[in-house]
């Protein structure tokens, strides 16, 4: 299956769209525009050419588990090898630890490229950036000396280890236990559940992030500590030595990833190392999961992009019916309504892409200049960015398979397969529910200032259009408008519940509005036509869907919980 990377769309909203040379400062000052564009070319052909050959064949061919130990697709080998020497996995590393060091919303777009290419791999990478991020900030000095070099070089990788079988979104009902040993180390005992990547074959070692409580700590998240437990004990030179207490049970069975293990790992008196402080692991932790958050944004989007590119290149090559113009047999693509199909891929593709890279771009700014605005600003953005581009991600997969028709439902097309590994991003670090909860919750905590700063942000588009086209400054003025009088409403709400019980349809339109507000200033800033015609389709077509969504937010919770669910079908 052929994918091109959209290097130069990612080019053009770095550059035009979102004033990405603001991050271009201080330890990135010695990065330029060109740098960056040959750096994402290169990952493109390492993507095009040695990634998107395996995605298919790993999908058919997925690991196997066997005695205890997980043998992934000889195909994988190979490729991971490349990932690993390229430099694609440390990406965001600091480079006094062998990572490159580049900014956040560079390692973004790679990790799109990366994951458009074969997402249940390039999972692998992602896993270990966060772990990277999460032992930069709260790990001790030695900790990071021995593993940041293996973790960026790829020679090791990481997981995340929070969900037990009675504590999934309720993380503070884990029972995983740690005891503190004599010599400052920690004796980890439980079983933790869907583990991505929790075991394989690629490498050396995986280090495992492990939320556990120590003996007399407080119940529910209060009492939440991290420790670092490697599958491999390293030796005093940091190679791996002794084999911990950490046994692989079983691999999941998935409805799609299935190049991806996901096991169920047992921890027995397995030795770990405290990340942090005693009872602030969820800290510590969360670090590492909003580096993933972003990430699985990113998932969601890459199966997008290669939906919509296969679904386009089927709809150029597929006869059937007539042309209405000129009565002859016509390719699908001049059919209205597959026409519509593409450009709903197309646009919501273009719009998850600026609020993920716009994201990125806070972060990198909030982390340069300590710039508090910028942080809240990406902070806000972190669970729309999650949220709406995996809820768009499972709407434009499954809209490819619809341009297919019945070839789409044959597995031997590929077009299914986008749509069963995309499934999962709405659900994993965080469903789309609790990001939604998030959104009207915490990230409102300060009064809707973020909320505030980027409503005004989408009013200066209004006044950047409005010598460009007043109809479309108008349809974007009346959205605005919409999102402020639904913010006004979520601040104003005493009630917690009766925010959150709007709350997913409020996140869904505000991602609408701000798609809106990049395709629009898109236009505005650029010479393509193109772009001017699919913002005009995204305002006329696609941001309509926003208004009902922002009613529906506001109604409270009243009929959600008037109806009886305990009468349905009782004997």
């Amino acid at each position: 299956m052929i994918y091109n990377a959209p290097v130069q769309e990612m080019l053009f909203l770095f550059d035009k769209v979102l004033m990405g040379e603001r991050v271009l400062v201080g330890k990135f000052k010695d990065i330029d525009k060109s740098a960056i564009s040959d750096i994402l070319k290169e990952v493109a052909k390492f993507s095009e050419n040695i990634l998107v050959p395996i995605n298919r064949d790993a999908d058919i061919n997925p690991p196997t588990f066997n005695g205890g130990n997980v043998k992934c697709n000889e195909k994988y080998k190979e490729a991971y090898s490349a990932l690993s020497t390229g430099g694609w996995i440390g990406i965001s590393g600091d480079q006094k630890y062998g990572g490159m060091g580049l900014p956040s919303v560079l390692t973004t777009c790679i990790n799109e490229i990366l994951s458009s290419g074969c997402m249940a791999l390039s999972l692998n990478a992602l896993m270990t950036q966060g772990q990277i991020e999460a032992l930069e900030n709260h790990a001790d000095d030695r900790i990071k000396e021995i593993y940041l070099p293996k973790l960026n070089s790829g020679e090791w990788s990481g997981t995340m280890n929070l969900t037990e079988s009675q504590a999934g979104s309720d993380v503070g009902a884990l029972k995983t236990k740690a005891e503190k040993c004599p010599d400052g180390k920690y004796k980890v005992t439980g079983q933790k559940i869907y583990i991505s990547w929790g075991d394989h074959d690629l490498n050396k070692n995986i280090c495992h992030l492990v939320l556990a409580r120590v003996k007399g700590a407080p119940e529910g998240t209060k009492g939440i500590s991290l420790f670092l437990v490697p599958k491999i004990i390293p030796d005093l030179h940091g190679e791996p030595d002794v084999r911990n207490g950490v046994i692989s049970v079983s691999m999941e069975e998935k409805f799609g990833l299935h190049g991806s293990p996901t096991m169920v790992i047992q921890y027995s008196d397995a030795i770990g190392w405290l990340i942090g402080e005693e009872n602030q692991g969820l800290t510590a932790m969360f670090t590492m999961m909003n580096n993933a958050r972003l990430g699985v944004g990113v998932e969601g989007l890459s199966q997008s992009e290669r939906a919509y590119q296969k679904a386009l290149n089927f709809a150029k090559g597929r006869v059937q019916g007539k042309n209405l113009k000129t009565n002859l047999s016509t390719e699908i693509i001049n059919h209205a309504d597959v026409r519509r199909n593409l450009l709903d891929m197309k646009a919501l593709t273009v719009a998850s892409r600026a609020i993920c890279m716009d994201c990125a771009i806070n972060i990198d700014i909030a982390n340069i200049n300590n710039d508090e605005g910028c942080a809240r600003k990406a902070g806000l953005l972190t669970p729309i960015a999650k949220a709406f581009s995996t809820d768009v991600a499972n709407k434009i997969t499954e809209v490819g398979i619809q341009i297919h028709g019945g070839m789409g439902f044959i597995e031997e097309t590929g077009a299914a397969q986008f749509y069963r590994d995309a499934r999962v991003t709405s659900i994993y670090e965080g469903t789309n529910g609790i990001q939604a909860m998030d959104l009207v919750g915490r990230k409102m905590n300060d009064g809707g200032e973020a909320a505030q700063g980027l409503i005004s942000e989408i009013k200066s588009t209004e006044n950047l259009a409005i010598n460009f086209s007043i109809e479309q400054k108008e349809l974007l003025a009346c959205a605005r408008i919409k999102l402020q009088e639904a913010t006004n409403w979520m601040l104003n709400c005493e009630s917690i519940n009766e925010r959150y019980a709007g709350s997913s349809p409020f996140l869904k339109a505000f991602g609408y509005v701000l798609g809106a507000h990049y395709l629009l200033k898109s236009a505005v800033v650029s010479d393509d036509e193109d772009k001017n015609i699919l913002s005009q389709y995204f305002l006329k077509q696609v941001l309509p869907e926003a208004f009902p969504l922002f009613d529906y937010s506001v109604q409270g919770s009243e009929l959600l919980y008037a109806y009886n669910f305990e009468q349905d079908y009782k004997s």
